[in-house]
């Protein structure tokens, strides 16, 4: 079954009670039983939901993958994967992350005695120097946010395999449609479904996809003995996002290449950072493991101008001025004061995240407007 037909029919079936094409919203925390113990395959709605495990069939079949949990948020989704870690064990990460990830990783995890190494792994070669017997995950955004940094996949999860650590990726920006991580090599991939997955702008969730069952039983008792899950109502919207995935991100595609174009040969505008260029320093690795290019696009005004990016945020019309990323609506994020304000200011200006960045989610609407939009708020 290819990609697009997934999206809509994998790991899904009639439902068997009355035959509902659409998997129904099984609103209810407990389920009746016969017998101690004797039940239809679900007790309580943290444990399980026929709603619930309709979305997570649906997360493993889209990323090529045995088995999906989903979970309250992405966070949510990455504090599970951490929580297969011992005090006294190391992760080597991306160091151009989420905000939110970095903050749960220093302000949560260091304290359990659990070491960090936030490092560029552009060449993937430089993640093997910070490999000792004491790592145990490498965690990896490709690309990355907001920098839109490229890592090599395959590359890195055969150092994982050589060292026998377990490698997790961060695949919200590229999304299945895009990239498949665990074909190259991934034992975990995660993704804010939030974003483009859910693609409207209208929940919160996470989800992890492994292969191994071994690991996919232990992250399962996490969320179970956390119960960091989310409910019935918000899978059931997941699940309706899921199904429009393959159109949408061929729009935001489209949309994001007219936009970062456009901005490359703006004379007001610095850089711009998207991994369709040519220019982009890892863009053959992102034309060898991504399908298109994807929707986000990052860029700077000249002379590292925070005032003037400041006033092209506040002034745009169509792109709406919001925390997230990967809706039908366009919108406009200031990292520095929004998504990775948590990152002290030398830290996240290390990795380019500086005061004049603009992150763009290019949404689905009419390509001239969203330019028109761009050119009456830049000037």
């Amino acid at each position: 079954m290819k990609f697009n037909t997934k999206t809509i029919h994998g790991g899904q079936s009639p439902d068997p009670a009355y035959g509902a094409v659409m998997p129904p919203i099984y609103q209810t925390s407990t389920f009746a039983q016969t017998t101690p113990g004797g039940h239809k395959g679900f007790e309580y709605s943290r444990s399980g939901n026929p709603t619930r495990s309709a979305l997570e069939n649906a997360f493993a079949s889209i990323e090529n993958g045995e088995h999906g949990l989903a979970f309250g948020s992405g966070l949510a989704a990455i504090d599970a994967v951490i929580k297969l870690l011992e005090t006294g064990d190391e992760v080597v990460s991306t160091s151009d992350i989420y905000g939110g990830t970095y903050r749960l990783f220093t302000s949560i995890f260091e304290k359990f005695g659990i070491k960090f190494h936030f490092i560029g792994m552009e060449d993937a070669e430089n993640i093997e120097h910070y490999i000792n017997d004491k790592t145990k995950l490498i965690w990896v955004e490709t690309p990355t946010n907001p920098m839109m940094n490229v890592i090599d996949i395959k590359a890195t999860a055969a150092i994982a395999k050589k060292h026998k650590v377990l490698l997790a990726v961060d695949n919200t920006f590229a999304t299945p449609y895009l990239q498949q991580p665990l074909d190259l090599g991934a034992d975990i991939v995660m993704h804010s479904a939030t974003k483009y997955i859910g693609g409207h702008s209208d929940l919160i969730m996470g989800a992890l996809v492994v292969n191994d069952k071994d690991l996919a039983d232990r992250l399962y008792f996490i969320q179970n003995a956390s119960g960091a899950i989310c409910g019935p109502q918000d899978s059931f919207l997941a699940l309706r996002g899921i199904k429009t995935l393959h159109v949408r991100m061929q729009r935001h595609c489209e949309n994001g290449k007219a936009v970062a174009e456009y901005l490359n040969q703006h004379p007001k505008i610095e850089n711009v950072y998207w991994p369709g260029f040519e220019s982009h320093p890892n863009h053959e690795i992102a034309k060898a493991q991504m399908k298109d290019f994807g929707g986000m696009v990052s860029f700077t005004t000249k002379g590292n101008n925070y005032e003037e990016a400041i006033k092209i945020v506040e002034n745009l019309k169509v792109f709406t001025l919001a925390e997230s990323l990967g809706g039908v609506e366009s919108l406009a994020g200031h990292p520095a004061s929004m998504t990775h304000a948590s990152i002290p200011k030398e830290e996240r200006e290390k990795t380019g995240v500086v005061d004049s960045l603009i992150r763009l989610s290019v949404g689905i609407e009419d390509e001239d407007d969203l330019i028109a939009d761009l050119k009456q708020a830049i000037g």
